[in-house]
């Protein structure tokens, strides 16, 4: 990997305005300013799992409620990833991790396709953890995965505790793109596709 995997994408709404800068060779060092501070603590998890470096600022009409600050903060953050990733050359391509947090353990398992499509099999136990919706977990990946162009599966195998059943899914998906975006040096300058392109 002969050149910097960083990216910085900025995204202006009349309902969101958000900036985010990707590093996908750093030491999982974050700063987080989304105004929802349970999302932050999922963000700071891809972060640290992950070992990205990321910086996320997000000015939203929370005022409505959450949606459109967690929507968007994803399409962004999956339009930074694939400005980092580049062409794609030398990447493992795929990636999976199983984590556990007490009670709740989570599967998630992505490839960095270039197709998007996201299956999430989550039940939470309650609708609110803190002031954020549980039901934006599903916004947030569908919007980072059309705009990364992976395909991501998202399993929640266990869990009675929605807090750590969302925890558990962040700290999964940044294990599973860390395991996928590392450099394979078997396959260094090649494209991972019988196809020749991603």
């Amino acid at each position: 990997m002969s050149t910097e995997r960083i990216a910085e994408i900025r995204r202006d709404t009349n309902e969101t305005k958000i900036r985010v800068k990707v590093n996908l060779d750093g030491s999982g060092r974050a700063s987080l300013a989304t105004g929802i501070g349970f999302f932050d603590h999922m963000l700071d998890q891809i972060a640290r799992h992950g070992l990205i470096d990321l910086e996320i600022e997000a000015q939203g009409d929370l005022h409505i409620d959450g949606h459109h600050t967690v929507e968007d903060v994803g399409i962004t953050l999956g339009q930074a990833v694939a400005a980092a990733v580049g062409d794609k050359k030398g990447i493992t391509r795929y990636g999976h991790s199983y984590v556990p947090l007490d009670e709740a353990l989570s599967r998630v398992v992505v490839d960095f396709s270039g197709r998007p499509g996201l299956a999430m099999d989550v039940k939470f136990t309650s609708g609110m953890i803190g002031g954020f919706d549980t039901q934006l977990t599903y916004e947030f990946f569908q919007g980072f995965v059309n705009h990364a162009g992976v395909s991501l599966h998202i399993d929640n195998l266990k869990g009675h505790n929605a807090h750590h059943q969302c925890e558990t899914i962040f700290k999964a998906f940044g294990r599973a793109i860390r395991m996928a975006l590392t450099p394979d040096p078997r396959s260094a300058g090649v494209v991972p596709s019988t196809k020749g392109s991603l």
